[in-house]
């Protein structure tokens, strides 16, 4: 079973919708949040996906239902939280984490390939937001987290994602404000370099950058789904009642690394320094494809 570090029954009786929820940071989160006891509403754009997830969770006995969405329609949003409505009656909370982008300079990215990133990763997340809060949240409250990235440095590759990103930390602050008087927290979290099957999605070309960016990284090592749906949780949580408007970072101290400080990265392999070991609750966690010829990266959860 999943081994969160939060009390069992958490969220019994409630309806949490998690977009994205047939992948990666989404698949984890919805695992967690059934473990605690709600009943989680999967939403993404494969079918197949979503219910592999739902399969998942049934035999380890949490409850899921799942809900073929595309988040950047605004028709095919107000459908699917109508539809979470319809057969769930309340919807307690949303993870806005579907997202999605592609490597390439700024110069050769089209006016077609632009939208399409910030309307999955700004535009999608407020729909969905915003139907949420219209629907059932301004008159019953909740709490919202949306998931961007770690852009504080900007992100050179991919400014199309950056500039999404730091949208909808602008969106997570202007709604926790709005809706402050409904009884709605908004927070986002920002996870850094994390080992997920996100990672898959982009070309063979760039796996060798990708499994040497934990050296940028202090603490020496990738971080794991379940380091970030941790925090999710909290933000969600009873414990987090006076939290709203605010980005938690979850990247080892990442864009703290600075040019001329030399970095002391822990080496786990060698044991040279101590390193702050990753949490791995997640019982069904799979390495990336990325790190499968990477034994040691395996074992220390990397």
């Amino acid at each position: 079973m999943y081994q969160s570090v939060f009390a069992p029954g958490l969220f019994a009786g409630q309806v949490v919708i998690v977009t994205g929820g047939g992948s990666g940071i989404g698949r984890c989160t919805a695992h967690e949040l059934a473990r605690l006891g709600a009943q989680v509403v999967l939403v993404g754009r494969k079918a197949d996906k979503l219910q592999a997830v739902q399969a998942e969770i049934s035999a380890d006995g949490g409850r899921a239902s799942w809900h073929a969405c595309d988040i950047r329609s605004e028709e095919a949003v107000a459908i699917v939280v109508q539809q979470a409505l319809a057969e769930h009656g309340r919807i307690d909370a949303l993870v806005n984490n579907a997202g999605g982008q592609f490597m390439a300079p700024l110069a050769t990215i089209s006016a077609k390939g632009w939208e399409a990133v910030l309307n999955t990763n700004l535009t999608g997340g407020f729909l969905m937001a915003r139907e949420c809060h219209r629907e059932w949240m301004q008159a019953q409250g909740g709490s919202i987290v949306n998931i961007v990235a770690d852009m504080w440095g900007s992100m050179p590759g991919m400014g199309h994602s950056g500039a999404a990103r730091a949208g909808m930390v602008s969106f997570t602050e202007t709604a926790a404000l709005e809706w402050a008087g409904s009884g709605v927290r908004v927070n986002a979290v920002a996870p850094g370099y994390i080992a997920s099957s996100g990672m898959d999605n982009y070309p063979p070309a760039a796996a060798d950058m990708l499994r040497a960016m934990r050296h940028t990284v202090p603490q020496g090592r990738f971080g794991t789904e379940a380091e970030v749906s941790a925090a999710i949780v909290f933000l969600l949580s009873p414990a987090a009642s006076f939290i709203s408007g605010t980005t938690v970072r979850v990247d080892g101290a990442r864009p703290q690394a600075r040019l001329g400080w030399p970095m002391q990265v822990p080496d786990a392999a060698t044991q040279q320094r101590p390193a702050v070991r990753p949490f791995g609750g997640f019982h069904r966690a799979q390495v990336p494809r990325v790190f499968a010829d990477q034994p040691q990266q395996r074992r220390e959860g990397e």
